[in-house]
């Protein structure tokens, strides 16, 4: 049996009708007209066992007004990075440590910064930063928010990023139509992979390999049904790997660190693995407290469900 720890973002009663239009890449919320909707974060513990997914009782971490959103574990599983607006329109990084029950603000800027992660060096946090101009563009930032410089400055917009290596990311860059690009740091230069793809990208455990979301458009406009596929940042290489739950519309993925993939679609949660020829149900979302699911998030290693912290 192994313990892990879900995490997840909700959107809270009343704001569904916020939430990006399926049919359109969706951007960060700054650079959206309207207002970001109303999030917040919760934890819940998460057991594997034989093939099967038990979940846990949820407890909400932020519990604050307006947007707590794009989550992530750092490698040691201890805190949680996520993005919040609290006192003002734009965006900052916050900090959790889930031991405690503290949250830290990490970066204080007339800026907005989201998708926070951790870099492979261990020494920053990555961001995608709305500039005052509103360009988007990855930069980072020491651990505690300090001496923030660009990662990649003629790649724009970026929307969201996920480190292949320590030297290479996989970026989803605005379109039309949204790109999979993927950048070298050493260069600045990037690569177009993959067009018309949903925003998740997500690195798979134990693998130098990133898996994403393409939109088949061609076969089925009407419905734009969506399938996970895998990327080798080296070659290029694009595998097939599943198509996504019936219905989804955006599919929100992670990776748990034995290789199983997660995905949650109307409060109900599908899991899949290699070799299996379809999703599986597990847990009922909504039956353990964890109604309007947006997104289960992830990080560089794999843990958007993330190991049990050693206390």
């Amino acid at each position: 049996m192994r313990a892990l720890i879900l995490l997840v973002s909700i959107i809270a009663a009343g704001a569904a009708a916020q939430t990006p239009v399926p049919s359109q890449p969706p951007t960060p919320p700054a650079a959206q007209a309207a207002a970001p909707p109303d999030t917040e974060i919760f934890l819940a513990p998460l057991t594997t066992a034989d093939g099967r997914v038990t979940i846990g009782r949820p407890a909400n971490i932020t519990n604050s007004p307006g947007y707590d959103n794009q989550p992530s574990f750092t490698p040691d599983g201890r805190s949680v990075l996520f993005t919040s607006a609290r006192g003002g329109r734009q965006t900052d990084i916050y900090r959790y440590d889930i031991a405690l029950g503290t949250t830290t603000r990490v970066t204080d800027t007339p800026e907005s910064e989201y998708s926070p992660t951790v870099t492979p060096d261990g020494a920053h946090i990555s961001v995608i930063r709305v500039e005052a101009d509103g360009t988007q563009r990855l930069w980072q930032f020491t651990l505690d928010g300090r001496e923030p410089s660009l990662v990649l400055r003629d790649i724009k917009p970026v929307g969201y990023h996920a480190w292949a290596d320590a030297t290479t990311l996989v970026l989803f860059v605005l379109g039309p139509p949204a790109t999979l690009q993927v950048a070298d740091t050493r260069t600045g230069k990037a690569d177009i992979v993959a067009r018309d793809i949903a925003r998740s990208v997500q690195r798979i455990p134990s693998r130098v390999a990133v898996s994403f979301v393409a939109r088949d458009v061609a076969s089925a406009p009407q419905s734009t049904p969506l399938s996970i596929r895998e990327l080798d940042p080296k070659t290029g290489a694009v595998t097939p790997l599943v198509k996504a739950p019936a219905g989804a519309r955006e599919a929100d993925l992670t990776w748990t660190p034995d290789g199983l993939l997660l995905v949650a679609t109307d409060d109900v949660l599908y899991g899949w693995k290699r070799g299996h020829a379809g999703w599986k149900e597990v847990p009922n979302l909504a039956a353990s407290g964890l109604d309007g699911v947006s997104r289960i998030p992830g990080n560089q290693n794999g843990l958007g469900v993330g190991p049990v912290p050693d206390h």
